[in-house]
């Protein structure tokens, strides 16, 4: 299924929010929403990432309308900038959710990385405020926790490891007093309610631990979570080297299970 390309700029009270819309070139009937967030440790990405992205897989797969936000980096201003950015993306894709062509009884979050980060919080963000109504939940490999756990200790992984982990938690939480929840998802003890969830990782990267902790916790509250878990030191595998075979089957067991999961899960907005 081939997609139409679209930028959008949404107001907030720093400027304009550039988000990519990714739209199939032939839609009849509303399809599911899916705001995608791009990883690179808070600190760097850009919402183009969302070309090489699994929400772009899906979407050409399954049809959907993916939203791409350009979020603040944190070195240009520290949290909470990225995930009020998200959220205003997120209000904006309900919000015209007509236009968009979405159906606004699935609104799905995903993203890789950091991405995966602001998607945990932001679902955690949306169910306490009781503003919006979110599917399922994707949050690839995810950075959610600042502090130290086993697997982001003493790592050497590829492409991401100890070193870089601390770098980015230092500049993403630079000037914040109180660590909440929203800021290191990890950090939140009430899951329940919280929307179904599906990851992967892989076993010698930095977000091993607290991918399985949040699954786990997930799991424990009541919620439909599950994981696969992958050989390897490489973060991001799937991004990096796509077609390798350890790759492929991550992204091929992903379509699958999304394509599960988009038959299950309908939860329509308050104002519906």
């Amino acid at each position: 299924m081939s997609l139409k390309h679209q930028t959008i700029k949404i107001p907030t009270s720093h400027g304009l929010l550039k988000c990519i819309v990714l739209t199939p070139k032939q839609v009849t009937d509303p399809l599911p929403g899916i705001l995608w967030i791009h990883g690179g440790g808070y600190m760097t990405g850009m919402s183009e990432m969302v070309y090489v992205s699994r929400a772009k897989e899906i979407a050409e797969t399954y049809g959907a309308i993916v939203v791409s936000p350009n979020y603040t980096l944190s070195y240009k201003a520290p949290y909470p900038a990225a995930l009020k950015d998200c959220y205003k993306a997120l209000v904006w894709m309900v919000k015209h959710a007509d236009e968009l062509h979405i159906r606004t009884d699935q609104i799905i979050v995903g993203g890789e990385s950091a991405g995966g980060g602001l998607c945990a919080a932001l679902c955690m963000l949306a169910r306490d405020l009781g503003n919006i109504n979110i599917a399922f939940q994707l949050p690839l490999y995810p950075m959610i926790d600042c502090d130290k756990t086993e697997s982001n200790q003493n790592n050497h992984g590829y492409i991401w490891n100890t070193r870089r982990n601390n770098t980015a938690w230092k500049v993403y939480l630079r000037g914040v007093r109180h660590i909440n929840e929203y800021a290191s998802p990890a950090r939140r003890v009430d899951y329940s309610n919280l929307p179904p969830c599906y990851t992967f990782v892989t076993t010698g990267e930095p977000f091993y631990s607290e991918t399985i902790d949040y699954v786990n916790h997930l799991q424990q509250a009541g919620i439909d979570a599950s994981l696969d878990i992958y050989e390897g030191k490489m973060h991001a595998f799937d991004l990096i080297l796509p077609m390798t075979p350890k790759a492929k089957k991550a992204r091929k067991k992903l379509l699958e299970v999304y394509g599960s999961m988009v038959k299950k899960y309908f939860v329509p907005q308050a104002n519906d």
